[in-house]
């Protein structure tokens, strides 16, 4: 390759993953050699990269409560790799994978930060869930100069150098999607619902002051247990007695099961109740039934029955590598999009330094991701839609609305 090549491949190497994405992730990427980026040169800073690999880190709870919902993106990263293993690689190099498991415990997450980092010297890792998980892996990340692709809707109200979120912030989730109940459903009370821990709490926290301060509602109830509990008949019975126009749920991993099952058992069905979830994506609903929630909401950027070209040859492909009755969920989605935007910050560098991506990714399109368009914005968060969709019996949801492309703001002014 000649210097010209060079710098046209540089220059290009956006279209590179557009052009992969859009031929399904099959594309060959034959004309880009390992000897034309001397590792020396794109790697200088000791990272576990040689002249024909590249070691990046996938950090998921593969066990315990959070399992049902993370095993999906643990999925959509090896699938990603997979088809960029298959277009030629990053810089020429095959993307060998060193996977290890939070085991749904937040210390844990830490504690395998830190082995990715500074034992395995990975150039990137793809992972933790809920945002218990990310802040306690994140001061390592600061620490170690690493960088992590983060997949989960979250409460915002964060900023680090070290991470690219990939899934929504509060207020292209929270805000949207309680405008839309409102103005939908003419809602004016609401009953909050969450897990006990920081994401569920600062997100009704955020919610709050949506309803109270801006839409002229009122929340007539708080609630939230504790992570993997199964028992909700108290909290139901509450419900129950206040009627809410709405039940706002942030209910996450296993617990959902129970929940749906249990608010189905007392009678509380989209008959007689609009209830409105920001954590229940396609992954938890193979658990929880489709009969167990049909009718009810939930506000993501994603749903698998998304109708265009990309999303159609994304969900053929997730199921050819995982089976006809995989299901893929928002974060599972957003999670895929992790390993090829690194891809793209890595190409757009020239260079596998963390420092050297971070300064390259903000500004970069992803025109073809399965969700539609994004843009990653120079505060690392992603330009996104909001969809509301109504779930049904078969598990699969009907998209009822979806926002204009909504830049990133994590931290809205007055919501802090």
């Amino acid at each position: 390759m000649s210097k010209y090549d060079r710098r046209q491949f540089m220059k290009t190497a956006g279209a590179v993953v557009g052009a992969s994405l859009a031929l399904g992730m099959t594309a060959s990427a034959s004309n880009v050699f390992a000897a034309d980026f001397p590792t020396a040169k794109v790697n200088t800073t000791g990272l576990a990269v040689t002249d024909k690999t590249v070691k990046v880190g996938i950090l998921h709870s593969s066990t315990g409560t959070m399992a049902i919902s993370e095993t999906g993106s643990i999925q959509a990263e090896k699938l990603a790799i997979a088809q960029i293993n298959a277009a030629g690689g990053v810089l020429g190099r095959k993307i060998e994978i060193i996977q290890e498991d939070g085991a749904s415990d937040w210390p844990t997450f830490a504690e395998k930060s830190k082995k990715l980092l500074e034992n395995d010297h990975t150039a990137a890792v793809f992972g933790c869930w809920t945002s218990a998980s990310r802040k306690a892996a994140l001061p390592v990340f600061e620490k170690d100069n690493g960088l992590l692709f983060y997949p989960t809707f979250y409460e915002g109200l964060e900023q680090s150098k070290n991470v690219f979120y990939t899934g929504q912030e509060a207020t292209q989730q929270i805000l949207a999607g309680l405008d839309w109940v409102a103005k939908e459903k003419k809602a004016k009370t609401y009953y909050l619902i969450g897990s006990d821990y920081i994401w569920p709490r600062t997100a009704m926290k955020i919610a709050r002051k949506q309803i109270e301060q801006h839409l002229g509602g009122k929340v007539v109830g708080e609630e939230y247990v504790a992570l993997g509990d199964t028992q909700f008949g108290s909290v139901i019975n509450k419900i129950k007695l206040k009627k809410p126009d709405v039940i706002y749920a942030a209910v996450v991993g296993g617990s959902n099961v129970a929940w749906f099952k249990q608010l189905n058992a007392a009678g509380i069905n989209a008959k007689k109740q609009t209830l409105l979830t920001i954590s229940v994506t396609e992954d938890e609903v193979l658990g929880i039934g489709g009969e167990n929630l049909q009718g009810f909401y939930s506000a993501m950027k994603y749903f698998q029955s998304l109708k265009n070209p990309n999303n159609e040859k994304f969900v053929a492909e997730f199921k050819k590598m995982w089976g006809p009755k995989s299901v893929i969920g928002d974060v599972t989605q957003a999670a895929y999009e992790g390993p090829w935007l690194w891809k793209a910050g890595v190409e757009r560098a020239g260079s596998f330094d963390v420092d050297k991506v971070v300064a390259a990714l903000p500004g970069y399109e992803l025109k073809t991701a399965p969700e539609g368009y994004v843009k990653v914005d120079p505060n690392h968060h992603l330009w996104s839609k909001l969809r509301v969709g109504e779930w049904r019996a078969d598990g699969q949801a009907d998209v009822v609305y979806e926002s204009p492309l909504i830049k990133p703001d994590p931290f809205p002014k007055g919501y802090q």
